[in-house]
């Protein structure tokens, strides 16, 4: 157990919690559906149970956990009807982004984009599939800097958070990283010559992909494995920040 120090509550706390609990979900260390005990969290995160409580306010407000009567909070689970609404969703706001991006994107930004790009082309063709997801994410995150769309980064950043479990499993359907590999490298080649009508299709082209392969999923599929529960499996074994 934490020693609680006085930095263990208010908001440092309370900010600290909620980092800590968001990338455990977005790992998938905390699975959909599972509980998530108060006591628990306060005694491995070194900070009280008021910081973890509001942190699970803050949760619950970005989608990432619901409160359910009588049974506490648990970690929110997004059918896959869900999961396509949110694809639909990102779509616009990820083709503003990507034709934002090759309207405003510097020579030095475009080469980053592009080494982007051959980065995952190669863990795609060593069938790395943890690094290619990683990559994803990076362009993705890029092309939304690069587009200084402020507004549209935070509504994607809540959307693209709901959505973790989903991604995992698309990464498994056969065929799919190399048609996301392609669908990718369509947006860069648009930004790289400037394009931002083909920028914005190219965006929105992966995103329909997305959501169509989101469609193929079996609702009734043998449940994806996660990692082992939190008692056995748990990443903040550290104190709050001092």
């Amino acid at each position: 157990m934490h020693q609680r120090t006085p930095e263990g509550s208010g908001e440092p706390a309370r900010r600290f919690a909620f980092e800590q609990l968001r990338l455990a979900i977005l790992r998938g260390d905390l699975a959909p559906g599972q509980r998530m005990h108060e006591p628990d969290f306060s005694e491995r995160l070194g900070v009280t149970r008021g910081s973890v409580r509001a942190a699970m306010i803050d949760l619950a407000a970005d989608g990432l956990v619901e409160r359910v009567h009588n049974r506490g909070t648990r970690v929110r689970v997004y059918s896959l009807d869900e999961a396509v609404a949110i694809t639909e969703c990102r779509m616009a706001l990820e083709g503003l982004c990507a034709a934002r991006a090759a309207s405003l994107a510097t020579d030095t930004q475009v080469a980053e984009l592009v080494d982007l790009g051959e980065e995952m082309a190669a863990a795609a063709a060593a069938q790395s599939f943890e690094r290619y997801a990683g990559l994803n994410r990076q362009l993705h995150n890029r092309l939304i800097d690069v587009s200084r769309q402020r507004s549209a980064a935070e509504m994607l950043d809540r959307l693209n958070s709901q959505l973790a479990r989903h991604h995992y499993r698309l990464a498994l359907l056969p065929g799919r990283p190399q048609q996301s590999l392609d669908e990718h490298l369509a947006v860069i080649a648009a930004v790289r010559a400037g394009n931002p009508q083909a920028a914005e299709a190219a965006a929105r082209a992966h995103l329909l992909s997305v959501a169509q392969a989101l469609r193929r999923l079996s609702a009734d599929a043998a449940p994806t494995p996660y990692p082992h529960p939190v008692q056995e499996r748990y990443p903040y074994d550290h104190p709050a920040p001092r």
